[in-house]
């Protein structure tokens, strides 16, 4: 089992992958950071290069969980790519960042937090930032 978190290089990233860490840590279990390419879905660019990688790797190195970082490209939704992970590695819970967006907002970029609440087979946490 484990514990699968969506990674976004930001602050509010920090604070999803924060409480992520506090959960695989509680559960006794690795953590699976993934962090998608940069989607249509996106009104911003939440691509984490190289060097955010380099430093998600050594944050959770410091953390003391067992861990791994996953980097996902290609043609799939980031819903459809986190839920395939879930799939894949068993996931006891996935961890997502979720944010206030207007009705108009939704309507045209869609949710890839909704999807992943609705659709994943295990629990999500959803953690809320400004």
């Amino acid at each position: 089992m484990s514990v699968v978190v969506g990674y976004v290089p930001s602050p509010q990233g920090a604070m999803v992958l924060e409480r992520a860490v506090a959960e695989a840590r509680s559960r006794g279990t690795r953590l699976v950071a993934v962090n998608v390419a940069r989607s249509p879905e996106f009104a911003q660019d939440y691509n984490a290069d190289d060097a955010d990688l380099d430093t998600l790797e050594k944050q959770l190195a410091v953390a003391g969980v067992e861990h791994e970082v996953r980097h996902a490209a290609g043609d799939q939704t980031p819903a459809d790519t986190l839920l395939d992970l879930v799939d894949e590695v068993g996931a006891a819970l996935v961890v997502i960042g979720l944010r206030r967006r207007s009705p108009v907002g939704k309507m045209m970029m869609g949710s890839t937090s909704q999807r992943v609440l609705l659709d994943a087979p295990c629990p999500v946490l959803a953690v809320q930032h400004d």
